[in-house]
């Protein structure tokens, strides 16, 4: 899936996109707006935590510094004269899941209380009212959806990139 993004210039606009959208047979769980806070969108879906902020990238990168920090500390505990190298594969795993549980703890908390990097150029434009639109394509229909976008607000510059979502639905 390719995410595919955009600013419409009002709820009327976003409407018939996200609607038009919807008879391509793109699911409304693929699609996400973000519009200012205390904005009423009324029927359009609206995008949750995981569009909003940089959870799931934060859990990733706590995820690899947890598991490093605790491959770290289980070579550091091997090294020391108490442990033998019989449990050394144990302690091993142990400290690297353990370091990697903590990280992706820590780091999805981090994660949650910080914006969405990749929608943070749009932040003036949504505060000054505009719709940000949010949709999970298949790559080779990326091109179709850009030209049934474009006859609705033809100045629009629609980027794209690599959805950040989890694994599980």
């Amino acid at each position: 899936m390719k995410r595919i993004y955009f600013l419409a210039p009002d709820i009327t606009v976003t409407r018939k996109i996200v609607d038009e959208l919807l008879l391509a047979r793109i699911e409304e769980k693929h699609i996400h707006v973000i519009a200012k806070r205390g904005t009423p969108l009324e029927d359009l879906p609206e995008a949750n935590l995981l569009q909003k902020s940089d959870f799931i990238p934060a859990v990733e990168q706590g995820v690899a510094l947890g598991g490093a920090t605790g491959l770290l500390a289980g070579l550091v505990a091997v090294a020391l004269p108490p442990a033998s190298t019989v449990i050394a594969g144990g302690v091993l795993l142990a400290t690297t899941l353990t370091g990697a549980g903590v990280g992706s703890w820590l780091g999805g908390m981090v994660g949650m209380n910080v914006g969405n990097r990749r929608t943070k150029e749009f932040e003036d434009a949504i505060e000054a009212g505009e719709m940000l639109v949010l949709a999970d394509v298949p790559p080779e229909r990326v091109e179709e959806l850009e030209k049934l976008i474009k006859r609705h607000i033809p100045e629009v510059e629609v980027e794209q990139t690599e959805p950040r979502v989890p694994a599980f639905p």
